[in-house]
């Protein structure tokens, strides 16, 4: 009898249909390994199914397909939202987000595949690849992990083309556009080529869903949406599901030139990175949540949750999603969240998402205390008291 043929190892590689991806799994087959993909539909849309037939072109031996959209906004995206997460006051976390969620879902697919190893296409420079590894090595510490990007020999994105190219790997990118983009229903991420340059002003190609504001519609768009206990239900009266709310705004905010965000990030790693995103419906929730408490919850609560939602923010985009101390900020949140019930309209506009009007059955607002007109029951009396205790530990 001959040799025992051995019998090849098996990955399972987070796949997006990018450059980056499609690159690794030739590069992986010829290292010996079978390539199972993940492709997590985040709601990058119909790019989905087209990446899905590339990789098998490409030669991988399946490509899974787990469709996560409505998980990622019940289970992520609106825990973001109820507490306040943005990250150095701008950024949504839109793909910080997704990745614990891709990256569990993975490791579902690597013990049902009996897979030997777990990879990404993350590169060394960014924070993914912590959010990734992070989530493997707590789901599934026994499987090795390789992240070929920081590893191989193609050190430019230029390298990967001409790879791609003398391999017949079907890509999108030219060295002309050389964008790193990355979609999902609760945002987008551009990144790379010339919009390395701070200086440098994002071409309208730069662009996937959002009009300039310049030229957005003269007249604006009113929205109502109603929220229960932090989370949005409800948009102009109507009930909606979680995927469908966010899409619905996601076309409104992107047809007035909503949710344009561009700034430099500090990334985990310790480097500053110039990073453009667009997000309408987040800009839209985000403002209409923001107004919802500051008329339902009290000062000191409202005030000290404004320090929570920074280190929310900074625990998401770190990668540490599933962490215990995350678990109890949970709590808290949840906490804070049980009257931040009520519906809030929004006025969109060149650009801009403007609050005008808010209401809810358990509003702190007292108008009888506010006016200054007839019905006003405030005892002005009682301010001079109040401020001569309130300066005395000042007075000499």
């Amino acid at each position: 009898m001959g040799a025992k043929k051995s019998k090849k190892k098996k990955i399972v590689l987070a796949y997006s249909g990018g450059l980056d991806t499609s690159v690794a799994i030739k590069w992986f087959m010829e290292r010996g390994y079978e390539v199972v993909c993940y492709m997590g539909d985040v709601g990058q849309g119909a790019d989905a199914e087209s990446a899905r037939k590339r990789a098998l072109e490409i030669g991988a031996v399946k490509c899974v397909v787990g469709d996560l959209k409505k998980e990622l906004l019940t289970d992520y995206v609106f825990r973001a939202l109820k507490a306040g997460a943005l990250y150095q006051d701008k950024y949504n976390l839109a793909t910080a987000l997704s990745r614990p969620l891709i990256a569990d879902a993975m490791v579902k697919v690597a013990k049902k595949e009996k897979a030997d190893a777990i990879a990404h296409g993350c590169t060394g420079k960014g924070n993914d690849q912590v959010r990734f590894e992070v989530t493997f090595h707590l789901k599934a510490p026994s499987l090795e992990v390789y992240a070929p990007v920081r590893e191989w020999e193609l050190k430019t994105r230029e390298d990967e083309i001409d790879y791609a190219r003398e391999h017949r790997i079907p890509i999108e990118q030219t060295k002309k556009k050389l964008y790193s983009i990355d979609n999902n229903l609760w945002g987008i991420s551009i990144e790379s080529g010339k919009l390395e340059d701070p200086w440098f002003e994002p071409p309208k190609d730069t662009f996937i869903s959002v009009v300039p504001p310049e030229k957005a519609p003269q007249r604006p768009e009113y929205a109502e949406i109603t929220f229960d206990k932090g989370i949005p239900v409800e948009v102009n009266g109507k009930k909606l599901d979680p995927v469908k709310l966010v899409s619905m705004l996601n076309r409104a905010g992107g047809r007035h030139g909503v949710g344009r965000v561009d700034m430099v990030e500090d990334r985990l790693v310790g480097i500053k990175s110039r990073e453009v995103y667009e997000a309408p419906a987040s800009q839209i929730l985000y403002s209409a949540h923001t107004a919802l408490e500051e008329l339902v919850l009290d000062r000191e609560t409202l005030k000290y949750k404004r320090g929570v939602s920074q280190r929310y923010a900074e625990i998401i985009y770190n990668g540490l999603w599933f962490t215990p101390l995350k678990e109890a900020i949970d709590a808290f949140v949840d906490r804070t969240q049980t009257r931040v019930s009520g519906t809030v309209k929004v006025k969109l506009y060149k650009g801009s998402v403007i609050v005008c009007g808010r209401k809810s059955r358990y509003s702190r607002y007292r108008e009888s205390l506010a006016t200054y007109g007839e019905g006003d029951v405030f005892d002005q009396s009682l301010a001079k008291g109040f401020i001569d205790l309130w300066a005395l530990p000042y007075k000499k």
